[in-house]
């Protein structure tokens, strides 16, 4: 008896480190999440959302310096005030969107499911809704196009896009197919947003049987907004009380 108390002490401690050491282990381990393909390319567009927000942060920063030496100018005579203000009606055109604009880009062509053998048996399936064109729009805008236009009528914040029958309409105006969708930005990104898997336009292409067919250029070019932007109801801060 003298002999085996000794030994099951041991053994008792023996155990009681054993838990102690791994509980401890258990403490230390990193979580380590699996890597899918899915958050490859979540992680890689959040990545490229910072650049496009650093890079705009950047080119507001050159416009401000910009504005900062003419107004430097003015003290010199080399230039007046109304030169600065001509310039700066000018930048406020081209952000509202008034003003007609070239760069590179993509060129989207949109029409309904026209192929007698993959009809649906639900039509509504085989046609270009308002649905469709907003979700193509913003899939463009997340991946960075700086002008958009649907059939030469450009897409403004206030553009309403409504299905109307065979048509729909935007900007007050009727369009029908086909659509054309320009868009001015990285051709390469916009081309993406359309034909990679998983995207809106490639949904609507291989499994609704809808055409899109995308082209890049060098030289897209939008129209300005032709109409008169009213706000009936929303006035400036500190405006009506």
């Amino acid at each position: 008896m003298k002999l085996t108390t000794p030994r099951l002490m041991i053994i008792i401690g023996s155990i009681l480190i054993g838990i102690m050491i791994s509980n401890q282990m258990k403490l230390n381990l990193e979580t380590i999440t699996p890597v899918t393909i899915k958050s490859i390319i979540d992680s890689k567009n959040e990545l490229d959302s910072i650049k496009r927000e650093i890079l705009n942060l950047e080119k507001t920063i050159e416009a401000k310096y910009k504005e900062l030496e003419l107004l430097e100018s003015t003290q010199t005579g080399e230039a007046s005030i109304v030169d600065i203000l001509k310039q700066d009606v000018r930048n406020n055109k081209i952000q509202a969107g008034y003003s007609a604009l070239k760069g590179p880009g993509i060129e989207i062509v949109m029409f309904d499911n026209i192929d007698l053998e993959e009809l649906s048996f639900n039509f509504s399936n085989d046609i270009i809704h308002d649905v469709d064109i907003l979700n193509i729009i913003n899939d463009l805008r997340i991946a960075g196009a700086e002008a958009i236009s649907i059939n030469d009528q450009r897409v403004m914040s206030s553009s309403e896009i409504k299905c109307g029958g065979p048509i729909i309409r935007i900007n007050g105006v009727s369009i029908g197919t086909p659509f054309i969708i320009k868009a001015i930005g990285d051709p390469q990104m916009l081309m993406a947003s359309i034909n990679a898997p998983g995207t809106y336009g490639h949904t609507l292409r291989t499994v609704y049987g809808i055409g899109i067919n995308p082209y890049s250029s060098d030289n897209i070019v939008i129209h300005g907004y032709q109409g008169i932007i009213q706000f009936d109801y929303a006035k400036p801060v500190g405006e009506g009380g």
